[in-house]
């Protein structure tokens, strides 16, 4: 069973996410907190996390940033957004990482799932 961690500031979004992935066959795991998330995250856990990138506190760039140097890149992430792509901005921040696994919301599960297997495949 894949594990995903979801960090996201809205309860109702976290929720909602993660009862349609478990009803999908993956463990989730939620924080609304993006230090909470930091403080409690776990070296080789999770097989990918969701995102969200404006959050208050700490943006999920920052929170990539950190997790990244605790991990050290191992765990695959989608950021999650409402607003437009932030490729650009992340470019700016990591200029030599190939992330581009942004989703935007809203999104059905069922793309949802289909976003997050693909990003699952890839090498």
């Amino acid at each position: 069973m894949k594990k995903i961690l979801v960090v996201d500031d809205e309860p109702d979004i976290t929720t909602s996410v993660r009862n349609g992935l478990e009803r999908k066959g993956f463990e989730v795991h939620t924080h609304n907190d993006p230090l909470k998330a930091l403080e409690n995250f776990k070296p080789d856990v999770y097989d990918l996390m969701l995102i969200d990138i404006r959050m208050p506190k700490m943006s999920g760039f920052e929170l990539y940033r950190e997790i990244k140097k605790k991990n050290e890149g191992k765990t695959k992430i989608c950021f999650f957004t409402a607003f437009e792509v932030y490729y650009e901005e992340f470019r700016k921040m990591f200029p030599n990482l190939e992330v581009k696994c942004f989703i935007r919301k809203p999104i059905t599960i069922n793309d949802l799932v289909t976003h997050i297997n693909s990003e699952l495949e890839r090498k």
